[in-house]
């Protein structure tokens, strides 16, 4: 196990130094945009773009600016041994590495906004929780109706109800997230709003002069239905082909000739077996809508994580782009080893 792990770590590792090293070039080097102006805004004079360039490491060689980024980016780091220094980056100081830096486990620091001059990773984790919501409450939806629709597909093979199930989930598949995003907020959020009560933009909270802030259950329905339809499609499409094998197996027809009701045989032994690419399918998806909510948050105003990345890619915010990319790189992989853990777990079988 301890081999698996080490190797699943080592392989996220890789795979998360080449996100950083994809967006950093991505915009530094070819986006034409100038950080220092970009923070200082238009009419700054040209000390203080002199001075921001400094701080921000933008006088250095590119090779160096680079290696400075994956410092603030480690958690175990050499940063300067000074109080300020420790005051902006938090860290513990771990020994004496020179006579001016130290060697230091700390956080991982995702700079500044630029627009805001607030500190990325708060902005990120104050926008987590509505991705974490929206996610969860979509696999969840996804999951149990596609678990029965693909479930009755199968029992109802070449009916009506069978090809009119796998009809409508080929559409879920095929139909992009942004167009089924657009489509539903203008249909039910604009076109209908008078008889559904729903409206395209959906804030996560409200506020109400005797309650205090709380959550608007409302205007979950129009994101989740959306982030819902392509992983409930897959999802369909899994079950129904996976009942469809298990239902041929010999023990399948053992109960039936034992005389085992047939309720009994679907829900005992049919479902049951027949889970296993369900589960693996479910997890994918699950880190998926995670990292991948950004059209919808964006389309339904939804304070998440996907959201704040397209206002920062709309303002060339790229400290919030950057690490809010990482960051959904880190979720991501994490996730997927998690999942791979789970099933070496349980079944051994699995390399």
């Amino acid at each position: 196990m301890l081999p698996f792990l080490l190797k699943k770590i080592l392989n996220g590792l890789l795979v998360l130094l080449g996100v950083v090293v994809i967006v950093f070039f991505l915009f530094f080097v070819i986006l034409p945009a100038d950080p220092a102006r970009l923070t200082m805004g238009q009419r700054s004079d040209a000390k203080s773009l002199e001075n921001i360039r400094k701080e921000l490491y933008l006088d250095q060689p590119l090779p160096r600016q680079f290696t400075l980024y994956l410092n603030d980016l480690s958690p175990i780091a050499l940063h300067g041994d000074s109080l300020k220094a420790q005051e902006k980056y938090r860290y513990t100081k771990l020994l004496k590495w020179s006579e001016s830096e130290a060697l230091v486990l700390k956080p991982p620091f995702l700079r500044r906004s630029y627009q805001t001059k607030k500190a990325v990773s708060s902005m990120l984790w104050e926008a987590f929780p509505g991705t974490l919501i929206l996610a969860c409450l979509s696999i969840f939806f996804a999951s149990i109706l596609g678990i029965f629709l693909g479930t009755v597909a199968a029992l109802k093979q070449h009916t009506w109800m069978d090809s009119s199930i796998i009809f409508s989930s080929v559409l879920g598949i095929s139909a992009p997230s942004f167009f089924a995003g657009i489509f539903m907020a203008y249909l039910f959020g604009f076109l209908w709003s008078d008889w559904t009560g729903l409206s395209i933009i959906s804030p996560m909270w409200d506020y109400d002069p005797y309650e205090g802030k709380k959550i608007v259950l409302k205007s979950l329905i129009l994101p989740v239905l959306t982030l819902s339809i392509r992983p409930l499609a897959i999802i369909v499409q899994i079950t129904r082909s996976s009942m469809l094998d298990v239902m041929q197996q010999d023990y399948i027809r053992t109960a039936v000739a034992k005389g085992l009701r047939k309720k009994a045989i679907i829900w005992r032994h049919a479902l049951r077996n027949a889970l296993n690419p369900v589960i693996t399918s479910i997890s994918g998806w699950f880190a998926e809508l995670l990292a991948g909510s950004f059209f919808i948050e964006y389309i339904f105003g939804w304070k998440g994580l996907g959201k704040i990345t397209v206002d920062a890619l709309n303002k060339f915010d790229f400290p919030v782009v950057m690490g809010a990319v990482t960051f959904t790189a880190l979720i991501f992989i994490v996730v997927n080893t998690l999942v791979d853990l789970l099933y070496k777990l349980i079944d051994p079988r699995i390399q």
